[in-house]
C-alpha cells in the first residue's frame, strides 16, 4: 500500500489554503499602504527662525479665538464681585485722589499750571493700562497652561488677549477723564486725534515687555513675585505724579529710553492740549518698538 495515495487528493486539490508565506507579504503591503495615508496627513510644526511669533496672517486665522479668550479674562477678573466693572473706574480715581493728596497738596509738586488731579489722571490713565497690561500677559503663559499643552494655535494669543482685556478697563477709566475735562474745561483740541496712536504704541510695548517676562516666567518661577515689584518700581522712573519738566534737560534723554516716560508725556499733550515734544515721543516709540521686536523675535 502506498502511504501517500490517500494524500494525494488533499495536496493536489484546487481547494487548498494559500501557502502561509502569502500573509506576511498581504500585511506587509497593507501597513505600508496605511504609513504612506497616515504619512500625507501629518504637519510638521517648526518654529521660524526670525520673528516666529509675528505671524499676522495666522494671528489673523485665530481672531475669533483672540476675541473669546480676551471675553474670558474680562469675565473671569470680575466674576463674583460687587462692583463689577465699576473697579476699572475704581483703581485710576483712587490712585489718582491718594497722589493729588500726597503729592499735589501736601509735597506741592507741579503740574504744569494744570489741575494736579487732571494732570496726574492723564498719566495714571496709560499708566494703569501699562502695568495691568504687563502683569497680566507676564503670567499669560503659566495661567494658561493647559491650554498651550493640549491644543495648537499661535502662542501670541495669549499675551494678546491679557492686554486686550486691559484695553477695556482703559475705555472705561477714559470716560472719567473726558468728564474731568469738560469740568475744568481743559484740552478737547485736535491732540486727541492722537490718542489711538498713542495707545497701540503703549500696547506694542506692553506687549514686548509681557512676552519677555512670560518666558522668563515659564523658566524660572520667581518672576512672578519679581514682575509687581518691577513694574511699581517702573513706574516711579515714568513722569506720572511728576512732570518732565522737573528733570534736568541735560538727564532728559536717559529718562526717554524708558519708553512709558514718552508716552505719558504724549497722553498729557493729548489731553490737555498743550504741543508734543516730538524729539521725547520719538525716542520713547522707537525704544517701545524696539522692545516689542526682541519680545517676537
Amino acid at each position: 500500500m502506498d502511504p501517500g495515495g490517500w494524500l494525494t487528493p488533499f495536496i493536489t486539490t484546487d481547494h487548498s489554503d494559500p501557502p502561509m508565506t502569502a500573509l506576511p507579504e498581504t500585511q506587509k503591503s497593507q501597513k505600508n499602504t496605511s504609513r504612506n495615508d497616515a504619512a500625507d496627513h501629518v504637519v510638521i510644526i517648526r518654529p521660524g527662525k526670525n520673528f516666529r511669533l509675528l505671524n499676522l496672517k495666522e494671528l489673523w486665522n485665530y481672531r475669533e479665538l483672540l476675541w473669546v479668550l480676551a471675553m474670558r479674562d474680562v469675565k473671569v477678573r470680575y466674576k463674583q464681585t460687587v462692583l463689577g466693572a465699576a473697579w476699572a473706574i475704581l483703581q485710576p480715581v483712587l490712585a489718582m485722589v491718594i497722589f493729588t493728596v500726597f503729592f499735589g497738596r501736601l509735597a506741592k509738586m507741579p503740574s504744569e499750571g494744570y489741575p494736579y488731579p487732571l494732570f496726574v489722571y492723564t498719566a495714571l490713565l496709560p499708566w494703569t493700562f501699562f502695568a495691568t497690561a504687563v502683569a497680566n500677559s507676564g503670567n499669560s503663559m503659566i495661567a494658561s497652561a493647559n491650554l498651550v499643552s493640549k491644543v495648537y494655535f499661535p502662542r501670541l494669543i495669549i499675551p494678546l488677549s491679557a492686554i486686550g482685556a486691559g484695553l477695556m478697563d482703559f475705555a472705561i477709566a477714559s470716560t472719567i477723564l473726558l468728564a474731568m475735562m469738560i469740568v475744568y474745561q481743559v484740552g478737547w483740541t485736535l491732540n486727541l486725534l492722537l490718542v489711538p496712536f498713542l495707545t497701540v504704541a503703549v500696547v506694542f510695548c506692553a506687549l514686548g515687555v509681557g512676552i519677555l517676562l512670560a518666558a522668563l516666567n515659564v523658566a524660572y518661577r520667581d518672576f512672578r513675585y519679581v514682575i509687581p515689584f518691577l513694574v511699581q518700581i517702573w513706574m516711579f522712573a515714568t513722569p506720572v505724579v511728576y512732570p518732565v519738566s522737573l528733570v534736568p534737560e541735560s538727564w532728559r534723554w536717559m529718562l526717554f529710553l524708558n519708553p512709558m516716560a514718552g508716552l505719558i508725556d504724549g497722553f498729557r499733550s493729548a489731553f490737555l492740549g498743550k504741543p508734543f515734544d516730538a524729539s521725547s515721543l520719538g525716542i520713547s516709540m522707537g525704544v517701545a518698538l524696539g522692545i516689542f521686536l526682541l519680545g517676537v523675535a
